[in-house]
């Protein structure tokens, strides 16, 4: 004997408009993110300004150093040690020998440290190093 009750059920159907809707999230969130996540912006540096330089052509793969201004250095979104980026720029040298180091530090960092990020880079036999300004404020500075 069979006691179990037969339900009509209802057809398995996909949901469009919620589908849609987290798409359309996704699709905003990754274009806001795309720009900083871009140059490697670290929110942390606040570059000193300068009235005569000029947006440079960016190129692909370049290696960005930001050097904040407690003297800590971010790599790829992540921190690290001189030796750690020293090593690192050994290995983007080796793969690429032309390549830029972009040098982002914050205006108030100590010259030493940005000293000890160029004397890295220089141990990595690392040559074509750019330095990352803003550009002056509207009010005159």
């Amino acid at each position: 004997m069979n006691f179990r009750r037969r339900l009509a059920q209802e057809p398995i159907s996909f949901q469009l408009a919620p589908f849609i809707d987290v798409v359309m999230f996704l699709l905003c969130f990754f274009l806001l993110t795309w720009n900083l996540s871009r140059y490697e912006t670290d929110l942390q540096v606040k570059i000193p300004a300068a009235s005569h330089g000029k947006e440079p052509q960016r190129l692909p793969g370049e290696a960005i150093v930001n050097v904040r201004q407690d003297g800590t250095i971010a790599l790829q979104g992540r921190t690290v040690t001189y030796a750690e980026l020293e090593e690192v720029l050994r290995g983007i040298v080796k793969a690429y020998p032309d390549q830029v180091l972009v040098l982002r530090a914050d205006e108030k960092a100590n010259y030493k440290n940005i000293v000890k990020v160029l004397d890295a880079a220089r141990a990595a036999d690392l040559w074509n190093i750019a330095f990352a300004t803003s550009p002056p404020d509207k009010g005159g500075q």
